[in-house]
């Protein structure tokens, strides 16, 4: 459900601190930005655990430093700010980006009283330019002050750069008479192909569990949601996803870890949609499936070769059915022992091409019309192997274009 569902022992607040109109660049400086929640704090209850996963870019930005280094303790609060990355802002222990990040911890921990280790500290916006300190010293003790168990949808909106919407979903599910609740909201729009898990992303469950339980229970979910989706290749420096168990529903995890993993799937899956379906410029929303593969890892090569594919991808903009494109990229996929005859490309239920050559039935009519939707299926065999993967990506615009040719201008 797209309504957001409250979690026991989770409350929060968002506020406009003038992070984004601090900075000098055209996607914070719009005169609407001066009204936008950029500074969001979440404070976890009593017994609540927290998973993590991240950003495998080696530029990774200091907040992702800081936040794996206290994962090790009991994480009792999160603070998320937009607008600033806080990344690219200085190398090793004592750069400046290290220790703003901290000191946002020390801010966040003073006022909840509680230590700074125990804050996860986020940041999503423009890179290289250090955060404006006084947007946080100014406003962390409004925002305590103001921290309430219904106001997760603002965190939504405050977590949002370039995104046109708030992404956000709920799952519930029984066990017995107990009603277990996972809600989650994520952020995501232009630079998005994630190693580890979503640009952005922060769940919330009463289900009671272990640091450990939860970390294999969020692997498991973005590794078939998030680790799926790309808009156009490139992994963020400041990806991050969490997962909060407060346990106030009274039911372990091990009771139903199935129909747990299940509904903590169907939400990652949903967020996941709603980013690339708000893809920068996007105006398809496409599925690159892939079959028939000896592996998993060679099916998933071939649909991210399709899917970062430009010339396939400015073909979907332009609704223009053109398999060329399409098996040109297929034949340059890193794979091994992959042969002509075994290739077959459909779009929808339509066969462009069959055992390697265009198929005699095909009709460009029946292509373009498959094009012409919004929503878009890509299946690929490669051979008679079992393995099958997809992923989801978009078309590539004008307007992807522009706004990121105007990102800092």
């Amino acid at each position: 459900m797209d309504d957001l569902l409250n979690i026991n022992g989770v409350t929060c607040a968002a506020i406009n601190a003038g992070i984004k109109r601090a900075q000098n660049s055209s996607v914070n400086s719009n005169t609407k930005d001066t009204k936008k929640l950029d500074l969001s704090i979440v404070s976890l209850g009593k017994g609540t655990q927290t998973a993590a996963v991240f950003t495998q870019n080696v530029f990774c930005a200091a907040p992702v430093l800081v936040a794996k280094n206290h994962l090790n303790h009991t994480i009792k609060a999160l603070v998320i700010n937009s607008g600033n990355a806080n990344a690219g802002t200085g190398l090793g222990s004592g750069s400046v980006g290290l220790k703003n990040a901290y000191k946002v911890c020390e801010l966040v921990a003073k006022e909840l009283g509680v230590k700074a280790e125990q804050v996860l500290p986020f940041s999503t916006g423009v890179i290289g330019q250090a955060l404006p300190m006084a947007c946080f010293e100014d406003n962390v003790s409004t925002l305590v002050s103001s921290l309430a168990i219904d106001n997760l949808p603002q965190v939504a909106q405050a977590i949002m750069t370039t995104d046109l919407v708030d992404k956000v979903h709920s799952e519930q599910f029984k066990i017995g008479g107990d009603l277990i609740t996972i809600t989650g909201i994520a952020k995501g729009s232009g630079m998005i192909r994630p190693d580890m898990a979503t640009m952005l992303g922060f769940i919330f469950t009463d289900i009671e569990a272990t640091q450990s339980e939860l970390q294999n229970c969020l692997t498991q979910a973005v590794n078939q949601s998030f680790n799926r989706i790309t808009v156009d290749g490139d992994t963020s420096t400041n990806d991050a996803c969490t997962l909060s168990a407060t346990g106030t529903s009274g039911v372990k995890i091990n009771d139903c870890m199935d129909e747990f993993q299940q509904s903590l799937n169907a939400v990652t899956k949903t967020l996941a949609y709603k980013i690339i379906k708000d893809g920068e410029g996007a105006t398809k929303f496409v599925e690159v499936c892939v079959k028939g593969g000896v592996s998993a890892k060679d099916c998933l090569e071939v649909a991210y070769t399709v899917a970062h594919s430009p010339l396939v991808k400015t073909a979907l903009f332009a609704s223009d059915a053109n398999w060329g494109r399409i098996l040109a990229a297929v034949g340059r996929a890193n794979i091994a022992h992959l042969k002509v005859e075994e290739v077959s490309v459909y779009l929808g239920d339509v066969c462009l091409i069959k055992a390697g050559e265009l198929n005699t039935h095909y009709t460009e009519t029946q292509g373009q019309a498959q094009m012409a939707k919004s929503e878009i299926v890509i299946t690929i065999e490669i051979g008679k192997g079992v393995s099958k993967e997809s992923v989801w990506t978009t078309d590539l615009s004008y307007d992807y274009i522009k706004i990121n040719a105007e990102y800092r201008t």
